[in-house]
């Protein structure tokens, strides 16, 4: 495999651009939410589009019309061309929409997409494909979008979006890229200039003063008969925390779950391998057949994987495990958030038991806890989740403050998201690869371009637990 520099020598730079909202909106403080403060950093996304023989865009007019389809998007989704900024009086973080602007570059390269291999497959050559600012740690001088266009020697191209985690969740990000796409095509193919959905970039419906003064928070001492909604996800969270204490406080040497706490705290998403597991509609229909629930693929493929993880890690059946998904909160508010909500609006749901339970449990069981978690994501459930971050130190998430844990999967469903079918011109992307994620154990589901009862699992595994892992959950754990 070629080195980092090599594939860089491979590449030229040819524009760099600012790149500004059409329509420049009045300067805002936009307060964040507790949800948005989690995760401030980039995250990225590569979609690859081959050469279509029967299109012939020149890397200089799709240049353009990306700059002015971004131009005219910024000036919908205005936060997007802001800045990150502490607020003097909590220390937290809020987002100043300042105009400021994204950034758009082009690169040009020889090499042929055919070359690559196979797309559904991360590749550390994908980092090239991204545009990736240098952080000082000054929040204030950090886009919060980039764009980079690669044009390939074949005809075709890629284009790789670095979005931050507290401007946009997986919904709102291909919200935006369906509307730069949209905006783009109009310039590219005189496509037609559709109306889009009005967009809701004030966080007052997550903000916890709002809904404090809505009287949508309920409270133990002055409603004494109504219970405090407890939060799975960080009740459970705290358990695995409170084990790996236990562990660290017998033997800084202990074995944690099979790991040394040492080789543990060590670990860093470098040690990750993201591996991608096709997962076509046979599979899928054989998962359904080992329950008697009607159940949805992401249950039946979330149960298959969590049992599959578990049994490759080889962790001590008395060894407490927790599964969490993101649940989307948009229609599990009341009022519900309007489908244009722009901001993170996904709260985590939790199942805990022990790997020995977990090991001997049917499908039928585990999926019947993952629906229950699934219910019990309510508006009461979005309050106390809210509250309980609210009692967090300024920038503290409470899964990126720990070094990974091997008893805690993670799931992320973009099945509702098909980033491949964003267009900008030469239809549907070929693969959309997201890149190592700054949590990069977690699991991602995702549609399969031309197979919609498919799903490619992504998920980061350490690499001596690849092949155990790749034997588990495709042959179908008994």
């Amino acid at each position: 495999m070629a080195t980092d520099q090599e594939n860089n020598q491979r590449f030229t730079l040819t524009k760099t651009v600012s790149v500004y909202p059409k329509a420049l909106h009045p300067p805002t403080l936009l307060s964040l939410s507790n949800i948005d403060r989690h995760c401030p950093a980039l995250t990225y996304l590569v979609l690859f589009y081959p050469s279509r023989t029967h299109q012939n865009t020149s890397a200089q007019s799709l240049f353009r019309a990306l700059k002015i389809g971004m131009e005219e998007t910024l000036s919908i989704w205005f936060p997007a061309a802001g800045r990150i900024t502490f607020n003097q009086t909590d220390g937290r973080l809020d987002l100043l929409c300042n105009n400021a602007g994204a950034v758009l570059v082009e690169k040009v390269t020889q090499l042929k997409i055919s070359e690559i291999g196979d797309l559904s497959q991360y590749n550390e050559f994908y980092e090239n494909l991204v545009c990736k600012p240098v952080f000082n740690g000054n929040f204030s001088e950090m886009p919060l979008v980039t764009a980079q266009v690669t044009m390939f020697g074949c005809g075709g191209y890629a284009v790789g979006v670095g979005t931050s985690h507290a401007l946009f969740d997986a919904s709102a990000t291909f919200n935006f890229l369906s509307v730069w796409a949209s905006k783009t095509t109009m310039r590219v193919d005189g496509g037609s200039d559709e109306l889009h959905e009005a967009v809701l970039h004030d966080r007052g419906p997550l903000l916890v003063g709002f809904r404090r003064s809505q009287h949508h928070i309920t409270r133990l001492h002055n409603k004494p008969n109504h219970p405090v909604t407890r939060v799975a996800a960080f009740d459970h969270l705290h358990l695995l925390m409170k084990q790996a204490a236990s562990d660290w406080s017998l033997d800084s040497e202990m074995m944690l779950g099979g790991c040394k706490l040492s080789e543990m705290a060590s670990s860093s998403q470098e040690n990750y391998t993201p591996s991608s597991f096709h997962v076509g509609s046979e599979m899928v229909e054989s998962l359904k057949r080992k329950t008697s629930h009607a159940c949805s693929s992401f249950d039946v493929v979330t149960a298959h994987l969590w049992k599959a993880r578990t049994k490759t890690l080889g962790l001590r059946k008395e060894r407490m495990v927790c599964l969490q998904f993101a649940v989307d909160a948009r229609n599990r508010m009341v009022p519900p958030l309007p489908r244009g909500f722009s901001g993170n609006a996904y709260v985590l749901a939790s199942v805990c038991c022990t790997a020995g339970e977990l090991e001997g449990a049917s499908y039928d069981s585990i999926i019947q806890k993952i629906m229950e978690a699934k219910r019990s994501v309510n508006n009461d459930y979005v309050n106390a989740y809210l509250e309980t971050l609210e009692a967090l130190p300024p920038q503290t998430s409470p899964q990126a403050s720990l070094p990974p844990l091997k008893e805690l999967t993670m799931v992320s469903d973009w099945t509702r998201t098909p980033f491949h079918k964003v267009d900008f011109g030469q239809g549907e992307a070929a693969s959309a690869s997201p890149l190592v994620y700054p949590l990069p154990q977690v699991a991602f589901f995702m549609q399969k371009p031309q197979e919609t009862r498919s799903i490619d699992v992504r998920i980061g595994l350490l690499p001596q637990y690849l092949k155990a892992f790749s034997h588990y959950f495709l042959t179908e754990l008994q």
